[in-house]
């Protein structure tokens, strides 16, 4: 079978990003100006031209905002899949505030295109080894893939150690969830991020192609890229008083992502997430029920 790699694109606009959590509360959202639709369309655009169809993730505030963009994706024959409503870490959330918000932004996008949606991925991947009690949450609520855990070390998100190829999750309620973690490739013992986003960005783009094709195993294992609206606009607003460290993080090479882009998808097999998962033999079993939360990274 022949594989199919995951392009992805997590549907937000600029000033919701976690770099900017400290200076813009979302309380203040509807004050910047939304450039979230064009960008989205622009990439419609860019997918149309290539041929591909795409997996995206769609924040619950934003589909509220912009119902017609969701429905622009999904007349173009694309994958919806939720983003959350909020886009707040959730490790920062009661059990209790993220149930209510996922289950609004699932059911936000299912009255919108009237099917049912069945993938979800976390703001900034904040599904981690304090948050796992997420995933009975997805299950209870419907999903049944999760594309929230990424297998590295970042001071945001991760879980170093965990399984960096498709597999099941069964919860410690004793549902079961396919988990396609975040792409990283092994350097030197190391696993690199090599999934998109921001290092995308910050790599040169030879870089960038070497890393996924070795996680690939040189286009034998299915592979996840994702980005977002956001990163093709240089000229989006600055966000005033965010740290030099955000700054550099969110700003970096904003110009290069697309030409970056366009190239990433003429050198890579695309699809959507469940196109990619559908070549995928699922070996591996993360029970959560036998390792307990706190050794849920033990069992690459």
């Amino acid at each position: 079978m022949t594989v199919t790699h995951a392009m992805t694109v997590d549907v937000e606009d600029y000033y919701q990003v976690a770099a900017f959590f400290g200076v813009v509360k979302p309380e203040d959202w509807e004050q910047w100006p939304s450039r979230v639709e064009a960008n989205t369309d622009r990439l419609l655009k860019l997918f149309d031209e290539a041929g591909i169809k795409i997996t995206f993730f769609i924040l619950g505030w934003v589909a509220e905002r912009h119902p017609e963009l969701v429905k622009r994706i999904q007349a173009e024959g694309h994958e919806i899949a939720s983003h959350g409503y909020s886009h707040q870490l959730i490790y920062k959330q009661t059990p209790e505030v993220f149930r209510e918000e996922t289950r609004r932004s699932k059911q936000i996008l299912e009255d919108i295109t009237g099917t049912a949606v069945n993938g979800y991925r976390a703001a900034s991947y904040s599904i981690t080894r304090q948050s796992l009690w997420a995933l009975d949450i997805l299950a209870e609520l419907g999903f049944t893939w999760d594309s929230s855990i990424f297998p590295t070390r970042h001071d945001n998100y991760g879980i170093p150690g965990s399984p960096e190829e498709p597999y099941r999750i069964i919860t410690r309620s004793g549902a079961e969830l396919t988990e396609f973690p975040l792409t990283t490739a092994k350097v030197m013992g190391q696993a690199v991020p090599a999934a998109g986003g921001g290092y995308f960005r910050q790599y040169p783009y030879a870089l960038s192609r070497w890393l996924f094709q070795k996680a690939s195993d040189s286009g034998r294992k299915p592979q996840i890229f994702y980005l977002h609206p956001w990163e093709i606009d240089p000229e989006q607003p600055r966000i005033p008083n965010a740290s030099w460290f955000s700054r550099f993080r969110h700003y970096t090479n904003l110009h290069r992502c697309l030409p970056r882009l366009e190239r990433m998808i003429k050198d890579f097999p695309f699809g959507t997430m469940s196109e990619s998962l559908g070549t995928v033999t699922l070996s591996k079993t993360l029970d959560l029920r036998e390792l307990g939360a706190e050794k849920a990274s033990d069992a690459a």
